[in-house]
């Protein structure tokens, strides 16, 4: 069977007394098993990030960059493997899987830009001969705790930005698909960067607190359930460490009676869908404004669902795959369970499906449910999986107000004609990113991602300036040169003093 092992220090971490298994979720069998590390293999990790941290630092930002840019180099010559590696371990169809690759990289060749982004500011003539100027300069060694569903965008988002401004990375992905993350590491070295200045190591709960716990880790990136972004937040600034950690989602699609429904229907299927719904900016709540809207959205949803072809990942027809595991696919169908025991009509059943020749692959069938409401706890809660569900609104009032008072705040879109609808929803809604006329708002690499309420704890976003600021701390410097003989007579006096 084929081992995953850790990446310390440009090699292996050794022998492992636990390990992880890794499906082929399309198949069901155990296909690798991943070692987990301990507080003992992550010193290690840190010992190998301090040696090589400084000296990554006092490299100019220009030579950085030129190894930015042959990793991402390195990254498209080998896209068509990284595809398929991280399809056989998540599930996603090959295409989706090029997609994961791709926006990871669109964050790395904003990272090329460091030396620009890095400029600090300066005023001259601040005082009588003072000058005031700021800087920019990294942390030491940052950590990134990484889910399952991006093995290779989200790790790109945190890496490049952290490295890319000085400091040395240690990145803990997710132990059900680790393998692409592990290729990552191998090609920035390849690429030129030192041993020990990206490093992965494997592992559960365990490693996670003792990367919290870690005295010489100053910064922690975290993407995962909102349970466990909580946790991490408030576990890492409780050891004094500056924490980001991203959490769940339940993205609203409001559909005014204006807009034009089968563009509507198209992206619905491919937002709700497309990698089996395991997104945090997936659209699994449809919220059509009006009876007659929803009806006339339910009558063509119906048919474009019911067309969506489900596949093993390399099925290149396929619109969307299996889930990542037996226990998420048990998941996902006890939400569809709950859902109907609460009254929500389930329209289009997707339990119980399976694929010929794939009988034990983790396969979700397609699912729409109608007439869900606020108070269902399947409505409040992130399913995770491919199920779409429609929340009638009564008007525009409403639909305002059903994300906004809901507990997560990642996501939103609104579609219509109506400029002023669209203006005025996107002023008003309580969420952080917000898409007019566009299903899956991920806003691009030189903007920052991030939500609002239980979808983000912490006050920086990822990537783009606010990702830098994150993987940076400012200082400040004010500067006089005095040209007197030292008698005094040219000494500074705060304007406060008088």
């Amino acid at each position: 069977m084929r081992q995953v092992d850790h990446f310390i220090a440009g090699g292996g971490g050794g022998s492992a007394s636990r390990t992880h298994q890794i499906w082929n979720p399309s198949t069901g069998e155990v296909q690798a098993e991943v070692a987990l590390g301990d507080a003992a293999l992550l010193d290690k990790a840190v010992a190998a990030a301090k040696k090589v941290q400084p000296d990554w630092a006092a490299t100019n930002p220009q030579k950085r960059a030129r190894v930015m840019f042959e990793f991402k180099r390195l990254v498209e010559a080998n896209k068509q493997e990284l595809a398929e590696l991280l399809a056989s371990e998540h599930g996603k169809v090959v295409d989706d899987a090029h997609g994961d690759v791709q926006r990871g990289l669109e964050v790395i060749e904003y990272a090329c830009g460091i030396p620009q982004a890095l400029k600090g500011e300066y005023t001259q003539g601040a005082g009588p001969g003072i000058d005031v100027y700021s800087m920019r300069q990294p942390l030491g060694i940052g950590a990134g705790i990484t889910p399952f569903n991006f093995p290779a965008m989200i790790p790109m988002w945190m890496f490049g930005m952290a490295i890319a401004a000085g400091n040395a990375f240690i990145l803990k992905p997710s132990e059900r698909d680790p393998s692409v993350p592990v290729r990552l590491a191998e090609l920035f070295l390849e690429a030129g960067a030192p041993e020990g200045l990206l490093q992965v190591v494997h592992g559960d709960k365990e490693m996670v607190d003792a990367i919290l716990d870690h005295r010489d880790i100053a910064a922690v990136s975290f993407v995962g359930s909102s349970d466990i972004a909580h946790y991490v937040y408030k576990r890492g600034v409780a050891a004094g460490k500056r924490v980001q950690a991203m959490g769940g989602a339940k993205n609203h699609g409001i559909v005014m009676p204006d807009a034009d429904l089968d563009q509507v229907v198209n992206d619905l299927a491919g937002a709700a869908f497309g990698s089996a719904g395991e997104r945090c900016m997936a659209l699994p709540v449809v919220v059509p404004v009006g009876e007659d809207t929803a009806d006339r959205l339910r009558e063509k949803l119906i048919p474009a669902i019911n067309g969506l072809r489900v596949g093993v990942s390399t099925d290149k027809d396929a619109h969307y795959g299996p889930v990542v595991t037996p226990e998420h696919k048990a998941r996902v169908e006890s939400w569809i369970d709950t859902a109907e025991k609460e009254g929500a009509e389930v329209v289009i059943d997707g339990r119980g499906f399976t694929l010929q020749g794939y009988e034990k692959g983790f396969f979700v069938g397609p699912t729409l449910l109608d007439r869900v409401t606020t108070d269902m706890e399947s409505y409040r809660e992130e399913i995770f999986g491919p199920v779409l569900q429609i929340v009638r609104a009564k008007d525009f009032e409403d639909a305002v107000r059903l994300p906004s008072e809901h507990q997560y705040g990642n996501g939103v879109a609104i579609f219509t004609r109506n400029g002023h609808a669209a203006r005025e929803f996107a002023h008003r809604v309580n969420v952080g990113m917000v898409g007019i006329n566009v299903p899956i708002p991920v806003p691009v690499s030189y903007h920052s991602f991030g939500g609002w309420k239980r979808s983000g704890f912490g006050d920086t976003d990822q990537y783009g300036m606010e990702g830098l600021k994150f993987w940076t701390k400012a200082k400040k410097v004010t500067q006089r040169w005095p040209d007197g003989g030292g008698d005094g007579s040219n000494a500074f006096v705060i304007p406060t003093m008088g």
